[in-house]
């Protein structure tokens, strides 16, 4: 009765907006970029990088570490991987919240449709971040928060529609399907 009515005008106030995803929206300029082969995860010295230089790459960019190698730098001394190549401007679109499989492939469908308009990017990424303390990763099993609490899979996704998945998991925690 009376305290199921009140429970719902609690969650209607505080859980809904809760979780009414945040969308934050950013121009990087002058970022320097691994140069990539869609058809060669490995990389060849001078030519492409590897799939884990970019991922390693991917996670600088997305946490704001500067990439330039300053030796008074505490934070890091991290530079991007060669070859790479400067791209004046780079946008970068965050959006915290609980989202769905299904919004995630619509965002993807839409990250591909960019393509098909004459635009400079060579390849583009979705990274999509399960939360570090989540009760299950993959497989609906147990997710183990032991250390970081990794959790996310990383679409690289090319001009010619060819594309990188990458996944990370906890060393706790069963390996993707």
């Amino acid at each position: 009765g009376a305290e199921g009515s009140t429970l719902m005008s609690y969650f209607s106030k505080n859980q809904i907006q809760a979780l009414k995803p945040k969308i934050t929206f950013s121009t990087l300029r002058d970022l320097q970029c691994p140069v990539l082969q869609s058809n060669d995860l490995q990389g060849k010295p001078e030519e492409s990088c590897s799939t884990e230089e970019l991922f390693e790459w991917l996670g600088a960019v997305l946490n704001q570490v500067s990439l330039d190698n300053k030796s008074s730098s505490f934070l890091s001394t991290y530079c991007c991987p060669e070859p790479n190549t400067v791209v004046e401007k780079a946008f970068l679109c965050t959006i915290t919240g609980f989202i769905i499989p299904e919004k995630i492939i619509q965002i993807l469908e839409q990250l591909c449709c960019y393509f098909s308009e004459p635009k400079l990017a060579y390849w583009l990424t979705l990274t999509v971040h399960g939360f570090a303390d989540s009760p299950v990763s993959w497989r609906e099993n147990e997710h183990g928060f032991h250390k970081g609490g990794e959790n996310l899979y990383n679409f690289v996704i090319f001009r010619n529609l060819d594309y990188w998945l990458q996944m990370a998991v906890g060393a706790h925690d069963d390996c993707p399907p």
